[in-house]
């Protein structure tokens, strides 16, 4: 799965946790939680719908690669790549 696609699952995914989150002019190297101002329990939401919606587990000492949608997408594509084989 391309990186591309990837982040554009991980911006569904934070659309349907943080419906408020304006999500036009998210930069793929800034902290999403810092643009978009979500909270720890957004981001365990965003966490737990990967594991819902894709099946891809992400152990929490690697939580800090999801923090922005480039280090998003360098971590979860080949998670989902497997995922969806």
């Amino acid at each position: 799965m391309g990186h591309q696609q990837v982040k554009e699952i991980v911006l569904s995914i934070i659309e349907s946790v943080a419906p408020d989150a304006d999500l036009s002019n998210v930069r793929g190297d800034v902290s999403l939680r810092e643009q978009l101002d979500l909270d720890s329990m957004d981001f365990l939401d965003i966490v737990m719908e990967l594991r819902k919606r894709y099946k891809v587990e992400v152990p929490k000492e690697d939580y800090e690669q999801l923090a922005s949608l480039d280090s998003c997408a360098a971590y979860l594509s080949p998670k989902l790549a497997v995922a969806s084989a």
